[in-house]
């Protein structure tokens, strides 16, 4: 049980072993340089998990988080309009978050401490619609999620605490976002959540909808629909 991919990716519903059946792995130049970059599929299409080669020594260590001409090339995005970061204390859950209209797509990492990241398909016309993936994003694995347009997003923090980083592939639109509720039984997300313990949620994701009273999203890029 030393493969990764079965201790960090799961799927709603499915037992972790056979999500680890359905990762793939390829991995693609970064760029001109030598810095290599490793993408996962995971059990939702669209979504992808990016491993990036680190290079370090006594003196810490280098990493390439994103090449606008090796994320094109991989058909990834390669223009993005807005970084975010955040820092939460754990036990904090935030999300789940979407936008009706200019949907974000996000480029998710974590750079201090370890989250439990979640990604949701809210795309009527998606097969894999309602269905959810998870993956523990941290300071020491140095992985990235890309959650395309048409998802909802959203992480607990696991450790003391931790710092969020993401690229947006559109503008925050708070007249636009929606937060679907995070523990709606109908998605059967398995947060790791203490026993005994509620998450600490802020007022709008408190008051969050089940994914059946969800307000659709409206405009999708259909470069998007697609993995």
């Amino acid at each position: 049980m030393n493969d990764p991919a079965r201790r960090i990716i799961t799927v709603g519903n499915m037992p972790a072993v056979e999500v680890a059946r359905l990762v793939l792995r390829k991995e693609f130049q970064m760029g001109n340089s030598k810095t290599g970059m490793q993408i996962i599929d995971t059990a939702l299409e669209a979504v992808k998990i990016l491993e990036p080669s680190v290079f370090g020594d006594d003196r810490g260590f280098f990493l390439e988080s994103w090449n606008r001409q090796a994320f094109e090339k991989a058909g990834l995005p390669g223009h993005f309009v807005q970084d975010n970061h955040s820092r939460s204390s754990q036990g904090v859950l935030r999300g789940l978050h979407f936008q009706v209209k200019h949907p974000q797509g996000k480029l998710v990492r974590v750079t201090r401490g370890e989250v439990f990241d979640v990604a949701v398909d809210m795309r009527r016309s998606s097969p894999q619609f309602g269905q959810w993936v998870g993956v523990s994003l941290s300071e020491s694995n140095k992985r990235q999620l890309w959650v395309p347009e048409g998802f909802a997003h959203g992480f607990y923090v696991v450790s003391e605490s931790a710092d969020f980083q993401y690229k947006c592939t559109d503008y925050y639109n708070p007249e636009f976002e929606r937060s679907l509720i995070w523990n709606d039984p109908e998605i059967g997300i398995q947060w790791p959540i203490v026993a005994g313990t509620e998450p600490m949620l802020a007022p709008k994701d408190a008051a969050g909808l089940p994914l059946a009273e969800c307000d659709e999203i409206e405009d999708v890029p259909p470069r998007r629909l697609a993995a």
